[in-house]
């Protein structure tokens, strides 16, 4: 009787291990998750590069002195 005992004890003990590690697995991989970004049909804002003029995705865009810049170079140009 006192093996079942000890089993039952163990076999709930694992449990809870087991179930403590799948939310710890859930809670890390939600911390993983980048940020959405919207879907591709909805409206964006739109920033203008101040170099050259291009339009595009203010989450694309660079901020700089002066304004938005489509890339690294234009952003340095305006240094």
């Amino acid at each position: 009787m006192k093996y079942l005992l000890v089993l039952a004890v163990l076999m709930v003990a694992f449990w809870l291990w087991r179930n403590g590690r799948r939310q710890d697995q859930a809670e890390a991989a939600r911390q993983q998750r980048p940020e959405p970004r919207p879907a591709p049909g909805t409206p964006q804002p739109m920033a203008r590069c101040a170099s050259c003029g291009l339009h595009l995705p203010q989450a694309d865009a660079l901020p700089g002195p002066g304004g938005w810049y489509c890339s690294a170079e234009h952003r340095a140009q305006a240094r």
